[in-house]
């Protein structure tokens, strides 16, 4: 390697070998050269525009039984290479800074650690959940063999465990930066920090040790096959290795930073450092280097420079230390180091207990080889802070970067971080508040502010509030009388003699006989669910009211209000009339209207999106890129809830036809993505939508072996879930997921790397209403 070696992992194909990434943009592949004793390079990987930070291998699959290489840089990719090809297979995107840590799980999953305060769980080429919850750089992860664990290690202090996506417990206890992590079992593992010490851990949460023996920063730790022992390499220019937790043995390297260490099937140890090479340590006498190759490390380690700032070798007082006599003395323990003075000249020396002598190990000398990256700071415009923050001022515009150390003042910080940046002074305690927030290791608490819908006088059209009234299991009956509040209940009246639709919602009703009980009923869904509920006089009233508000270039005339009335009859009563060309220009026009007062236009849309002409119309492949934008522009979290409510129900609406299914399928990383963001909102008719887009999409997904669709889907389900407290919602996400999974063993592992199965466990002992305990078990029998 042209550069400090940065990663390293031991390989499974060939048997021994280990692949090894750099600062020099490059990932090697090392197979073991059975003539003398060394590794052979046997592959290059090129892939990365920038240093390249970790590695990990991805287990054997059908489609690669040689498993994978992912790699992670500060090109804030992902590479994943084959064993036999130089070029990446496929590169995942999406992470906003450097790329420092990955591990594999089973199933496929890889988890990726950043710079970006988030890790990412991946599965083949597609993100399927973003982990966000650490203050600070992700500086290690690791996936536990339970399914569905997942641990993070960050330079906020802090571990975490996550489960499908969500924070399980925190850890604390480090007081440094945490560097690395790694697993001892299903119930225990190891991390280690810059605060130089190493800890074992129980998954409960409880700290059972802490191990102390290094001098400076520890970047890396790796356990022994057996699981008990461990090594650590870090600043302090050494490799040391744990024994029944004792450091039993101190191998010092020359070079400043031991950057990573990884441990291969035969205990043998390999390191890599920032003088770029890599170095392999044995207890076995057959793989023993020769003599030459140890002479020369020797050679290279007395000629190596400790600078004594870096506090390696203890605090150091040249004048007080003994002359070369000292050596004369054994030393007492493997490791053992002694400083000495010769001829003005300090030297280090280390005691070897199989040779029965001092080995030097460097001249103690006033200047450091260590770079400005080796210190565990951030850099930002070539110096160095404790913190660089981003700030984003407002949505569309360009963030800024805020450098900080601790030793600041916050507010002073802020007013020149304003001033710099030509931003409005206004913002100072809102900066200085971030700062303080974020640099005390915790996190800033989310403030959820109840949504005040300003349509909350008598008589007005109030779509998806339930206006104080308990709409059963989630109904969405029609609204016979009083005013148009689509979701409020009021006297139930049929709409066109379908007195008996209560549930309002095509397919989803749950009647059955008791009998009917060992019957699965709820999944696979073959059709689409759809929101057929209307009140066509009350929609139109609302449109000519607004209608007046309309500035002039955007009224509709007395003829537009009529084709609009004609649609509504058209579409709400099955005739046998075609809404015409004309018709469908109009309704176009109106929901055009501007954000404030376009809703009833667009629950006419979602009305009229169910009749094949006008799905046939808006979906094809002529209009479908406008009808998509404006739909998906309606679905912005900061917008009106009643347009982000009648837009999901549109999307829901258009899966009735071919046309619309096509157009969802085609747009639907857009969708889904633009859709999910409206999970944290408060509005349980919204959250029913969501799960019911979600489910329409499974029942098209059900019917086509497209994984990354269904990864999608799962990730998206496992997201609403931790969330939504409405049961019907619930109830739509179980058959989504039901759906999803039946039939498909890769789902169904998908499913239970993300850990679904504990996620949805709660909803099997829920009485009322029954459907959805009978729905959780029959899922929970596929998982």
């Amino acid at each position: 390697h042209g550069q400090d070696v940065r990663g390293l992992t031991s390989s499974l194909f060939p048997h021994g070998a280990f692949v090894s990434v750099s600062r020099d943009r490059t990932a090697r592949l090392w197979a073991p050269d059975g003539l003398n004793r060394g590794f052979t390079e046997m592959h290059c990987m090129s892939g990365h525009s920038n240093f390249v930070s970790c590695v990990c291998i991805i287990p054997p699959s059908d489609l690669y039984p040689r498993g994978l290489i992912a790699t992670g840089g500060n090109d804030h990719n992902i590479c994943i290479f084959t064993v036999d090809n130089p070029a990446p297979l496929y590169v995942l995107k999406g992470h906003k800074n450097t790329v420092c840590s990955l591990s594999s799980g089973k199933f496929g999953t890889l988890l990726s650690g950043s710079w970006d305060t988030t890790a990412k769980v991946w599965l083949n080429d597609r993100c399927m959940m973003t982990l966000q919850g650490h203050t600070a750089a992700i500086w290690a992860v690791k996936i536990l063999p339970e399914q569905g664990l997942m641990l993070t290690g960050s330079a906020d202090k802090t571990i975490k465990l996550w489960k499908a996506g969500r924070c399980e417990r925190t850890f604390t206890g480090h007081e440094d930066c945490v560097r690395g992590l790694a697993i001892l079992s299903e119930t225990e593992f190891l991390s280690c920090a810059n605060d130089a010490s190493v800890r074992r851990w129980q998954i409960s949460g409880e700290c059972l040790q802490v191990y102390y023996g290094h001098t400076n920063y520890i970047y890396s730790i790796s356990v022994f096959p057996q699981g008990k022992d461990f090594v650590t390499t870090g600043e302090d220019r050494s490799l040391r290795i744990w024994k029944r937790g004792e450091c039993a043995q101190t191998i010092r390297l020359p070079a400043q930073s031991i950057w990573c260490c990884c441990v291969l099937d035969n205990g043998d140890i390999v390191v890599g450092a920032s003088d770029g090479i890599i170095r392999v340590f044995t207890e076995s006498s057959e793989r023993t280097a020769s003599a030459e190759e140890i002479q020369a490390f020797e050679n290279e380690l007395s000629q190596a420079s400790i600078d004594p700032k870096t506090g390696d070798l203890g605090d150091i007082n040249a004048d007080d230390l003994p002359g070369r006599e000292h050596l004369k003395d054994p030393g007492t323990r493997d490791g053992q180091t002694r400083l000495i003075k010769d001829n003005g000249k300090v030297e280090a020396y280390q005691w070897s207990v199989s040779e029965g002598r001092w080995v030097k190990i460097g001249d103690v000398v006033g200047s450091s080889g260590a770079t400005q990256q080796t210190s565990g700071k951030v850099l930002f415009e070539g110096k160095e802070y404790d913190y660089v923050f981003t700030i984003d001022v407002n949505e569309s515009g360009p963030s800024y970067k805020l450098p900080y150390n601790i030793t600041e003042d916050p507010w002073l910080t802020a007013y020149n971080f304003l001033q710099k940046n030509d931003l409005n002074p206004m913002f100072l305690d809102q900066v200085a508040k971030f700062i303080i927030d974020n640099t005390k290791g915790q996190t800033l608490g989310n403030t959820t502010t109840q949504f005040s819908d300003p349509f909350t006088g008598a008589g007005r059209y109030v779509p998806g509030s339930s206006s104080g009234s308990n709409t059963g299991s989630g109904a969405d009956p029609f609204t016979g009388a009083g005013p148009y509040v689509p979701d409020s209940v009021s006297n139930t009246v049929g709409l066109a003699g379908k007195a008996d639709l209560c549930i309002g919602v095509r397919g989803m009703g749950a009647y059955k006989s008791p009998a009917a009980k060992t019957e699965n009923i709820y999944f696979p869904k073959k059709e689409a669910v759809t929101f057929d509920q209307a009140n066509p006089a009350q929609i139109l009233g609302k449109l000519k009211e607004l209608n007046g508000s309309a500035s002039e270039e955007q009224k509709l005339t007395e003829d537009d209000l009529i084709i609009l009335e004609k649609i509504l009859s058209t579409v709400c009563n099955t005739s046998a009339e075609a809404p015409t060309a004309q018709q469908l220009q109009t309704l176009w026009k109106a929901v055009n209207w501007p954000e404030d007062i376009v809703f009833p236009a667009l629950d006419i849309l979602r009305l009229s999106i169910r009749h094949p002409i006008v799905n046939e119309n808006f979906c094809s492949e002529k209009d479908h890129v406008q009808f998509i934008i404006l739909l998906l522009k309606f679905l912005n979290p900061k917008g009106k809830q009643a347009n982000q409510l009648l837009a999901l129900r549109a999307l829901c609406n258009c899966f009735v036809s071919q046309a619309g299914q096509k157009l969802m399928m085609e747009q639907r990383d857009e969708i889904m993505t633009q859709a999910i963001e409206l999970k944290s909102g408060s509005n349980k008719n919204i959250l029913i939508a969501l799960a019911t887009l979600t489910l329409n999409y499974a029942v098209c997904l059900h019917k086509v072996s497209n994984i990354e669709g269904k990864a999608q889907c799962l990730s998206v389900i496992s997201t609403v879930m931790e969330v939504v407290q409405d049961l019907e919602a619930v109830f739509r996400l179980l058959v989504a997921l039901g759906t999803l999974i039946s039939g498909d063993t890769n789902a169904v592992q998908l499913a239970k790397s993300l850990g679904v199965d504990s996620q949805i466990k709660k909803y099997a002992s829920v009485s009322e209403p029954t459907k959805v305990s009978e729905c959780c078990r029959f899922v929970l029998n596929l998982l």
